[in-house]
Formats: C-alpha cells, sequence, structure tokens
C-alpha cells in the first residue's frame, strides 16, 4: 500500500477546499463546531485512498494539531481579524493582509505536514466505502 503522501495531500486539499461550497462548510466545522480544517481535509483525502482510520487515531491526530492550532495558527487568525476590523486605522493594511494570508498559508501546509507524517506511523485499514469525517464531525 502506497502511504499517504504530503504533496499529494496537499494537492488534493487545495482542490476540494476551491471547489464550490466546501470552503464555507469547512469553515463552518472550524467555526461553529470547533473542528480542524486541516484534519478534515486529511480525513477526506484519506477517504479518497479508500483508507480509514480508528477512533484512538483520531484522537491521535487531534493532539498533533492541537498544539499548532493554539499557538501558532490561533494568533494569526485573531491577529488578521483584528486588522480587518481595524483597516481604516492601519496603514498599509493591504500588504500586511496580504503578507499574513501568505504566513497562514505556509503554517497551514506545516500542519498539514505534520498531519501526514503522523498519519503514516499508523497502521492504515483499506476499506471500500470509508467515512472517516464522520467520525470526526460525531467526536466531542
Amino acid at each position: 500500500m502506497n502511504l499517504p503522501n504530503k504533496d499529494d495531500f496537499w494537492q488534493f486539499a487545495c482542490t476540494l477546499y476551491a471547489k464550490p461550497g466546501q470552503q464555507n462548510t469547512l469553515l463552518a466545522l472550524q467555526n461553529q463546531q470547533g473542528k480542524n480544517v486541516n484534519l478534515c481535509l486529511l480525513l477526506y483525502y484519506l477517504d479518497s485512498l479508500n483508507l480509514s482510520i480508528n477512533t484512538a487515531q483520531l484522537s491521535h491526530l487531534q493532539k498533533v494539531v492541537s498544539e499548532f492550532d493554539t499557538l501558532a495558527l490561533q494568533p494569526l487568525r485573531a491577529t488578521r481579524s483584528y486588522l480587518k476590523a481595524n483597516q481604516n486605522t492601519i496603514s498599509d493594511y493591504a500588504t500586511i493582509r496580504a503578507e499574513l494570508l501568505s504566513t497562514e498559508l505556509k503554517l497551514e501546509k506545516q500542519q498539514q505536514h505534520m498531519l501526514i507524517e503522523a498519519v503514516n506511523e499508523f497502521e492504515l485499514v483499506k476499506h471500500t466505502e470509508p467515512n472517516n469525517i464522520e467520525l470526526y464531525v460525531k467526536a466531542t
């Protein structure tokens, strides 16, 4: 079995995120249910490869993203949100926003690499119709 690949995952994630409605769905999972978008994308990616994970593996993946989310991504998002709300008082807002978005994208990619490294340590199970995302969405 070929292991999930970080570059293939990145391309898959970019393609899925660009599909109509997907961005809104994923951001709703993030903002309303506290789910991690990159973990959602990974689970869809594993589904596309007909690979399933179990609840213990899901729990491990949640731990993998938790600290990085708390210490890196969430503060950056909060900064971006603050600046957007106060853009009229911030000189060079457009440039700052673009640089922050670029940094956030790089951090998102790093988090995806962390997830791929973790999932490649698992014993993955082939499944004809996996539904990993449902396992995550239903998790508390």
